[in-house]
């Protein structure tokens, strides 16, 4: 498995637009083959910096979502939202609590 950590700053105005479309989209991504879990985390130092967090059976996984109408809809809303480029890392899975 893999985890894939997504960081993305905003203004004041678009982040709350960002929150309603993770909102509206979060039950679709997570309908995707291969998708685990995903979740949205706050920077507790930086406001108007959030991150998706989501977990992926494999990178092929991930590379199939990242290739599909799904991802292309909803990054193409969410990329003029940033006030910065977003930075993106992937990470396997050596050891979980769960």
């Amino acid at each position: 498995m893999i985890r894939r950590l997504v960081r993305m700053k905003f203004s004041v105005e678009s982040i709350h637009l960002f929150r309603t479309l993770f909102e509206e989209t979060k039950s679709h991504i997570l309908a995707f083959e291969g998708c685990i879990e995903l979740d949205l985390l706050a920077d507790a130092d930086e406001p108007l910096c959030l991150c998706t967090w989501s977990t992926w059976q494999n990178a092929e996984a991930l590379e199939k979502y990242r290739q599909s109408d799904l991802f292309r809809s909803t990054w193409s809303k969410t990329k003029p939202l940033f006030t910065e480029k977003a930075s993106a890392w992937t990470f396997d899975i050596i050891t979980s609590s769960n």
